[in-house]
């Protein structure tokens, strides 16, 4: 049977077979202003298994011959390819998080300096292939600087040491004058870089995979030692704490953000969370759970920031930076997890406040012969980091709920966000229609207002929930953008059974 994939469709009218719901939205509930920094990407080199990339072959790394491959005719003149950058730039991409990711844990950034032929070749242990170190420091800076994004550099707290952490601030940060900067201005950058934000470390608690793990309390000494010298070298420096990456059903990843995020509360402003979607194969737990796991990383860490400032009387704020995050598959559905993650971030803008995708090269598809494209997880991406600039308003939902079967219950059919944009005036409502077969009829009310005119509305759909995205129906993918006339302070739209739809209108 044909697929057919519809990136818009008019407001269906209402129909017996179709749930009734309602949004409410007041432009006097607000969550918090919506950082740019929650449209982040995480970038790091990560080898597979095989013999090198052709152009019948896909690459078998994630940095090299993919991100970075001198040799293309797409690279720029620092090799890397300039698809990448223009759908980055597309996506308005914020910030790039560097070197990881596991690869930190054995990465010593003075093997990433100075002339390319005299780099070292190391086996790289955490991904297991022959980093040839190509891409270090000032190669990352000039792609940032290409795309225009901020900067945040990963420390090595597995093998790494402290003067290396502090060395590399100098590197990164200082006026020439003393070794490191010297050296920099000597590789050709004389102007220091400027990298405000440092992750101290990655996914420390990580056992069973992460080199030199750390139990909190040797964490705890590990990062106020790092910060400590590392803010001897330059003050401005903002630090993310490595929050617990071990979600095992033993309550201890819990138990580790509480020990580390009290240990470091005076150094941390940010505390990372790392979450990727269930692969379940059933789709309300697909839909269902990843959903409620994300919501449950953040509100369960946000909880704590807030009990642990209250007992220390703090006014420092503590934020959480969710630095890795990601959907895994080809089709509809990972899509949708998309939109939903950034729901979730949006939901909660007040603590939210910083979001990378992993990864850069993720956010184009790679046909099997080599061939770029853009899919609706692009499109998706792009609705939001494009139009989600403002502030959260907390909308009031109610629609039919479903469960999982499992652990989480009462889950809405409508996951929903509403941004106000003041510059505008203009809100965007972001809604995924989380039921599989029932599109969900619902009534859009204003208790701020009457809506002005014409609803622009964008959406993403599939009848096929399963087909992967392929190169050949890249041009079927580009989203349509149609118009809804609104009249008074509500307004009724359809949302079609598994779909993400992005509403804005404009108030009186």
């Amino acid at each position: 049977m044909k697929t057919k994939l519809l990136l818009l469709a008019f407001a269906l009218p209402l129909a017996m077979s179709a749930q009734m719901a309602r949004i409410t939205v007041d432009t006097a509930r607000v969550i918090g202003p919506i950082d740019p920094n929650i449209y982040g990407v995480f970038m790091e080199p990560i080898g597979f298994s095989g013999h090198g990339a052709n152009a019948n072959q896909r690459p078998v790394n994630t940095m090299y011959g993919t991100l970075y491959d001198p040799g293309s005719s797409f690279a720029n003149k620092d090799g890397f390819d300039t698809r990448y950058i223009d759908a980055a730039k597309e996506l308005q991409i914020t910030n790039m998080r560097w070197p990881g990711g596991n690869y930190t844990a054995d990465y010593h950034w003075k093997d990433g300096i100075g002339p390319k032929d005299k780099r070292p070749v190391l086996k790289e242990l955490a991904w297991g292939f022959n980093d040839n170190n190509q891409v270090g420091t000032d190669e990352w800076i000039e792609l940032n600087k290409a795309i225009g994004t901020e900067n945040i550099m990963c420390i090595n707290a597995g093998t790494g040491t402290l003067d290396e952490a502090a060395h590399w601030v100098e590197y990164c940060n200082l006026e020439p004058g003393s070794y490191y900067p010297d050296l920099r201005a000597k590789y050709g950058h004389p102007k220091p870089y400027g990298v405000k934000y440092w992750d101290l470390g990655n996914e420390v608690d990580g056992e069973p995979w992460i080199i030199g793990h750390k139990d909190a309390e040797d964490y705890i000494k590990f990062a106020t030692e790092a910060a400590k010298i590392m803010k001897d070298v330059d003050d401005s420096l903002s630090f993310i704490i490595s929050g617990s990456a071990y979600y095992a059903p033993d309550g201890k990843w819990v138990d580790w953000n509480r020990k580390v995020i009290t240990g470091l509360r005076n150094i941390a402003s940010y505390v990372s969370i790392h979450g990727y979607w269930d692969n379940s194969p059933n789709y309300y737990t697909y839909m269902g759970q990843g959903a409620m796991d994300i919501e449950r990383k953040i509100t369960t860490t946000a909880d704590i920031i807030s009990v642990i400032r209250s007992k220390y009387m703090m006014t420092k704020p503590i934020y959480i930076a969710f630095d890795e995050w990601a959907p895994f598959g080809k089709g509809l559905l990972p899509t949708l997890a998309m939109a939903q993650y950034f729901n979730s971030f949006i939901r909660h803008a007040d603590v939210v406040k910083m979001s990378n995708y992993t990864m850069l090269t993720s956010i184009l598809a790679r046909s099997e012969n080599g061939q770029l494209f853009k899919t609706p997880s692009f499109y998706t991406f792009k609705l939001f980091s494009n139009n989600c600039r403002g502030t959260s308003l907390n909308a009031l939902v109610k629609c039919d709920t479903f469960s999982t079967g499992g652990y989480y219950k009462d889950i809405p059919y409508l996951d929903v966000t509403c941004v106000y944009n003041k510059n505008s005036g203009s809100l965007i409502f972001n809604v995924v229609n989380r039921h599989k077969e029932k599109p969900v009829s619902t009534e859009l009310v204003s208790h701020s207002g009457n809506f002005a005119g014409e609803a622009s509305v964008t959406e993403i759909d599939s009848h096929d929930l399963e087909a992967p995205y392929t190169f050949d129906k890249r041009d079927q993918y580009i989203p349509v953008t149609k118009k809804l006339k609104t009249k008074g302070n509500e307004f009724s739209y359809t949302f079609p059974a598994h779909s993400f739809t992005q509403i804005i209108v404009k108030l009186d």
